[in-house]
């Protein structure tokens, strides 16, 4: 089983997705309760500019100090490693779609499966989530991932066999 998904179509950049190191990303979601749980939706770039205006304030006041390299190092509990051993993980699809940079001409996203096609606008298409792991293990069968849509509705039976994205 390829676990490598091309991206293809119009879109700029032809990037390929790899669920196997989804694992470490910050931005992974636990399935386990993301349904379930309230959000609060974030703005990252609002996060982002407040995070470097802190920074900044604080090199005027107290002058630039260049950090240590070990200490910037993600490093994981054994709590952390532990979720990360037995969770269910997924990632929201849109970073990835904004990576790809759909040109002016695309408006629809096609999920290609070994069973066929499925068509999501792209405003649709980067509110899905991509499932990665069950159970801390990763989707082997009829993976690499597992494409959930925003409200959960097919988590029983998601989109499932999937073998290329395609931009149109």
């Amino acid at each position: 089983m390829e676990f490598i998904i091309p991206f293809k179509g119009e879109v700029k950049y032809k990037i390929t997705l790899d669920p196997t190191v989804w694992i470490f990303d910050d931005r992974k979601i636990d399935l386990e309760t993301y349904f379930v749980e309230t959000r609060v939706e974030r703005d990252e770039l609002e996060e982002y500019k407040r995070g470097m205006g802190e920074h900044w304030s604080r090199e005027i006041m107290e002058g630039a100090t260049v950090p240590p390299t070990l200490n910037s190092e993600k490093t994981y509990n054994r709590k952390e490693k532990n979720e990360m051993m037995v969770g269910t993980f997924g990632m929201i699809f849109k970073p990835f779609l904004e990576n790809a940079e759909p040109t002016q001409q695309a408006s629809q996203v096609v999920i290609e499966t070994s069973n066929g096609e499925q068509a999501f606008t792209l405003a649709e298409a980067k509110e899905l989530i991509f499932k990665f792991s069950q159970e801390g293990k990763p989707l082997k069968d009829d993976g690499p991932v597992h494409v959930l849509l925003p409200d959960g509705s097919n988590q029983h039976n998601p989109i499932t066999d999937i073998i290329a994205i395609r931009v149109e």
